[in-house]
């Protein structure tokens, strides 16, 4: 079954403590933030994940984008960040398919709910994100780092006898 997940971008923003505090003073280096995050959570969880930004006060069509192989929305022009997540989720739904939408808004998460997809609170993505993080972490740490000498187990006795003996020069 094909997982989807669909973020709304500010809400979350203003959920995660770390991002809250930085969207202060650097809003773009809040969004890169998420956007790193979610990106970093779709190459190891499989689940394609759709990223929207509201831009209801700022006049265009809408875009998307790719970064990082992660699909950022933003609203067309007086076009809630709700009402685009809502449209992803009609146009996604079909069968074999399981669409989370990852926001803190009690009422996006009704509506949602309402059109067959799972809600999937902030604090929930961010525990996600973090389980993910250390599972990465403790796949990609070698278990031979952890050992003094990585060939000890490997090598007849015969073979560690004849390096022992060129070490020592004999």
């Amino acid at each position: 079954m094909e997982q989807i997940l669909i973020v709304d971008g500010y809400n979350i923003i203003g959920a995660w403590p770390e991002l809250s505090k930085l969207k202060d003073t650097d809003l773009e280096g809040a969004r890169d933030g998420l956007i790193h995050m979610l990106a970093e959570f779709q190459s190891f969880s499989g689940m394609k994940v759709y990223l929207v930004f509201d831009a209801y006060m700022v006049p265009g069509l809408g875009k998307k984008y790719v970064q990082n192989k992660l699909a950022v929305l933003y609203t067309k022009e007086k076009e809630t960040a709700d009402e685009r997540i809502e449209r992803l989720v009609t146009n996604l739904m079909g069968r074999r398919k399981e669409i989370f939408v990852a926001t803190s808004d009690m009422i996006e998460q009704h509506v949602i709910f309402g059109k067959g997809a799972l809600r999937m609170p902030a604090k929930e993505l961010l525990v996600k994100i973090k389980q993910n993080r250390k599972e990465v972490r403790e796949r990609i740490v070698p278990e031979t780092t952890t050992k003094r000498n990585p060939f000890n187990g490997k090598l007849s006795d015969e073979m560690k006898a004849q390096f022992e003996r060129m070490r020592r020069g004999e």
